[in-house]
């Protein structure tokens, strides 16, 4: 069931739901990268940090970029455990955050939401990239799967709800 690192590379069928089970980091970075470039309107980010997720890789930061720009109701949530490290580890992120002051929200987790263990990146309600605990290296990469897709969803937003806009680089992650 698990294909090669270069799997984004193959053609992927709009309506097949695809399930790909992950064993590393260099995959999941890949898949990660995969499911942001599917995202037409959201982008929904659940993690413990983002230092080792590629979110200051100048190639990530210009699909980001890229998304943010080609509507002005695209959005991206970020929900993190930790959200401090983020002036030394994501300063490009940061950038885009200043940039599209609406566009980016970053907030911390509070209360119930401080034990989710398992990260996980949203891409409008058909793809998403789950890492089924942050210690741990196995992940998937799910593409076009409504049902599966918004669950994950949902629980995205009770951690949201579950979290307060973060401070970082001096601004708030309003």
């Amino acid at each position: 069931m698990s294909n090669p690192p270069d799997f984004p590379d193959q053609p992927v069928d709009a309506g097949k739901t695809r399930r790909d089970i992950l064993s590393g980091d260099r995959e999941a970075l890949v898949a990660i990268d995969t499911v942001i470039a599917t995202a037409k309107r959201t982008l929904l980010v659940f993690d413990i940090g983002l230092k080792v997720r590629g979110y200051n890789s100048p190639q990530r930061c210009e699909v980001l970029r890229k998304f943010l720009l080609s509507s002005r109701d695209n959005r991206i949530r970020i929900a993190l455990h930790e959200p401090r490290g983020l002036e030394a580890d994501c300063p490009r992120l940061l950038n885009l955050m200043q940039q599209f002051q609406s566009g980016i929200r970053i907030h911390q987790t509070m209360g119930v939401a401080c034990s989710a263990e398992d990260p996980f990146v949203i891409a409008d309600d058909a793809a998403y990239w789950h890492k089924l605990h942050y210690q741990h290296p196995r992940s998937v990469l799910v593409m076009h799967d409504l049902q599966d897709t918004l669950a994950l969803t949902e629980r995205f937003n009770e951690i949201w709800e579950s979290s307060a806009p973060a401070q970082v680089g001096g601004a708030t992650g309003l």
